[in-house]
């Protein structure tokens, strides 16, 4: 509870400046790495479907071969409620002399509930190797034996895992485009952005601005600008290791964003105590449906 205790200065008329509240922010990030989707209901589910195999040579004379096609791994979202909210005393709001009660404070519950959703999303990717947080298929977001329904496995990182250089983008690149479909096909694709800490955007500038190699005598092009192979490297400053690296493909359904309710705020008065609670309060969760939108490397 905000009392007459809680801002005793608040009280009394000579203060300069009230400050720790009022910072720039950095604009929305969360809705760069997912894509936003809105939901009515209590869950949606994404469900995976396997396709077809290769066709098959038809002896003369015998019948051909018939394959079948079937519902794959369900992927479920169940958006949760993030709220927080405060209590003022009638007193302290009726004698504050600097309105710093109330509407300021309101303005910092805002703030609050935005870092909260940045965090939420950041943190699948914080956790995109850590045990317990998967996905449909059972397992991590970044896993070297992501299951296929029909049988075998399939990766998206890096054998070996490595820092972000040149070399790693290569194979990244590489990797990516020798994915399949559940059933082994070839499919088409390929890198789009890159997906960095803040700690490495001197890093990435070097790599990927440099019209000849980075770190080399020799007149070499280099070959991930001469492609254009990322067409965006999108920093977020809320991922928590400093040397984990992702590549968004253009494989569609993968990172989600499920909206169920935008953020809403509330005021009310407690009848006996005449105290004012202001609250805020939204619905949503994130996740993945398709892990191939998505390859990385937690860094060596």
């Amino acid at each position: 509870m905000i009392n007459s205790a809680s801002f005793a200065k608040a009280l009394w008329p000579g203060i300069n400046q009230w400050y720790g509240r009022s910072y720039d922010e950095w604009p929305t990030e969360y809705d760069k790495i997912f894509e936003s989707v809105s939901s009515s209901r209590a869950y949606e589910e994404d469900v995976g479907t396997t396709g077809f195999g290769l066709a098959q040579i038809k002896p003369e004379g015998q019948g051909l071969a018939y394959d079948e096609e079937s519902q794959a791994y369900v992927t479920r979202y169940a958006p949760v409620v993030y709220a927080l909210g405060f209590v003022v005393t009638r007193e302290i709001y009726e004698d504050d002399q600097y309105d710093i009660i109330g509407k300021r404070r309101a303005e910092a519950l805002a703030f609050s509930m935005r870092q909260t959703k940045e965090i939420v999303h950041a943190n699948v990717y914080n956790r995109a190797t850590t045990a317990g947080y998967v996905g449909g298929d059972g397992v991590t977001l970044l896993s070297a034996s992501h299951p296929n329904w029909s049988g075998g496995t399939w990766s998206n990182q890096l054998a070996t895992a490595a820092d972000l250089s040149e070399a790693s983008l290569e194979q990244a690149c590489i990797d990516i485009m020798k994915l399949t479909n559940d059933r082994g096909l070839k499919i088409s694709i390929v890198p789009q952005d890159l997906i960095i800490p803040v700690d490495l955007v001197f890093e990435a500038k070097r790599i990927l601005g440099s019209e000849g190699r980075v770190g080399s005598a020799d007149n070499d092009l280099n070959a991930l600008k001469a492609f254009g192979k990322f067409g965006n490297v999108i920093v977020n400053h809320y991922f928590t290791d400093t040397n984990a690296w992702f590549i968004r493909t253009n494989v569609k359904n993968g990172m989600k964003s499920m909206q169920r309710r935008s953020v809403e705020f509330g005021i009310d008065n407690d009848w006996d105590s005449e105290n004012a609670k202001y609250k805020a309060s939204e619905r949503y969760v994130p996740g993945w449906t398709d892990p191939r939108q998505i390859f990385g490397s937690i860094g060596a």
